[in-house]
């Protein structure tokens, strides 16, 4: 054997423990991706169900908004006619009341003159 044969299998076996010293990372980093993959995947197993069910609680409150939304513009559509008719029997009612108000105030006031006319009158006879 000669001095460049040692050399060559020297050489060698650092390689073989260089080779065996990375391949243990080199395992457990392939475990870890491993984990990781499998973390991932239960996640979105878990996490797709809470998805789907988050969608039906947001059409389902859509569905309650619309009902919300229909109930108000009825509700506004109410207030409306409400002061339409409001608006309506004051102009129909109030107004003649008013006028017969006040003709009966008048009427009072010239049938109390009148008597205090007739009753001085008496009065003085």
């Amino acid at each position: 054997m000669s001095v460049g044969d040692v050399a060559g299998l020297v050489a060698a076996v650092a390689f073989v423990a260089l080779v065996g010293f990375l391949a243990v990372p080199l395992v457990k980093l392939g475990r870890v991706l491993d984990a990781a993959t499998q973390s991932v995947r239960d996640v979105t197993e878990h996490t797709l169900p809470v998805i789907d069910e988050a969608a039906a609680s947001v059409a389902g409150a859509n569905a309650q908004l619309a009902k919300v939304d229909a109930v108000t513009t009825a509700a506004a559509e109410i207030t409306q006619n409400a002061s339409a008719l409001t608006a309506l029997v004051a102009a129909t009612v109030g107004r003649p009341l008013i006028r017969l108000a006040a003709f009966s105030y008048g009427v009072r006031t010239a049938l109390a003159g009148f008597r205090d006319s007739v009753l001085g009158r008496k009065a003085r006879d």
